[in-house]
């Protein structure tokens, strides 16, 4: 009677641990990669490919430029750009 409770203490130990462990690699493997991504970096986190993306602006792309210049810098300030400065007028 004693070694079963013996073996079923380890077993359930070794699950435990197991499930800690498991744990631990997803955290620090995906959601921490995927936080510092999103929160500190202003990226896009993909994660099939657990990459770090830099956000295209479509004026980029087309090479329009955004003429409201309030939606302009908006725009750079929520994918991490600089906001350009205006030129000083004489």
């Amino acid at each position: 009677m004693y070694r079963l409770i013996d073996r079923i203490k380890l077993l359930f130990l070794a699950i435990f641990a197991a499930v800690t462990a498991a744990m631990l690699i997803y955290h620090f493997g995906w959601v921490r990669p995927a936080q510092k991504c999103e929160v500190e970096q202003h990226k896009w986190w993909d994660p099939a490919g657990r990459v770090c993306a830099t956000p295209v602006l479509i004026s980029d792309i087309t090479g329009r430029t955004i003429e409201d210049k309030a939606a302009e810098a908006e725009a750079l300030k929520a994918i991490g750009r600089p906001v350009p400065k205006a030129p000083a007028k004489p």
